[in-house]
């Protein structure tokens, strides 16, 4: 397994020393940089594009919420924090874990093995058994086997509006069916026909042919409505890319 590069963010040195004496148990974490606020966490993240942050929530300046609310893309969040209240948020934001300040080191064995896990699986090869798909390029003509327990379906990429990371699982949105199968976005992105999907985000990856209308968005994004009425933001950064590949 290659090394996770691993970014902290605490305004507390003595904090950001107790959890990399921690970290140095686990080979598979490359601790890259530190970064003692909030501005300068946006920076490093941007610069250096870690695999993985711990964030503290309050730093000076800005919340770790708030942090990530400014990034084009997110890594991997573990939060760390002497406040337990702010746990649910943490999850609605999508992040791996909370750990609460000091840190056990029997609670960050769980994190880390959370964490390997993620990383693991999404680098692994996934087997077509477990995916639906082959590993060949597929084109938006082809048909995918999609299974999501007792259900099962044979689907045209045509008809597929777009692809949605879900943990270690990812939906697939068509025609009023959204089935889970186990792989990553990474894994989708290498075998869809790019002419026709597209990474908007961290989450997300778009059937362009139902795009309806696009809205320029916050922070040099875009907002695109999908003929189905959902919508999606892609990120700046895609957006850039977006703009590049299809505006005249």
């Amino acid at each position: 397994m290659k090394k996770i590069k691993t970014l902290l963010i605490d305004d507390e040195r003595l904090a950001r020393e107790e959890l990399k004496s921690l970290l140095k148990n686990y080979s598979q974490i490359e601790i890259i940089d530190e970064a003692k606020n909030g501005q300068e966490g946006i920076q490093l993240i941007n610069e250096l594009h870690p695999d993985l942050i711990f964030l503290d929530v309050n730093i000076p300046g800005i919340t770790g919420f708030d942090l990530l609310k400014q990034l084009d893309e997110i890594p991997l969040v573990v939060f760390v924090t002497a406040y337990d209240e702010y746990a649910l948020k943490a999850f609605e934001v999508d992040a791996l874990d909370y750990l609460l300040k000091p840190v056990d080191p029997n609670r960050l064995d769980e994190t880390i093995k959370k964490i390997t896990q993620r990383f693991e699986e999404e680098n692994a090869t996934i087997a077509p058994s477990e995916t639906g798909f082959e590993k060949k390029q597929l084109s938006i003509n082809d048909r995918v086997f999609l299974k999501d327990g007792e259900k099962c379906w044979f689907v045209q990429l045509s008809d597929i509006r777009f692809f949605e990371s879900d943990g270690n699982y990812v939906k697939v949105h068509f025609n009023g069916f959204k089935p889970m199968i186990l792989s990553s976005l990474g894994n989708l992105e290498e075998r869809l026909d790019t002419t026709y999907f597209f990474r908007a985000n961290r989450k997300y990856i778009i059937n362009i042919q139902w795009i309806t209308k696009i809205e320029n968005w916050f922070n040099g994004g875009l907002m695109v409505e999908l003929e189905s009425g959902d919508k999606v933001e892609i990120s700046r950064r895609q957006a850039i890319r977006f703009k590049e590949l299809w505006a005249l």
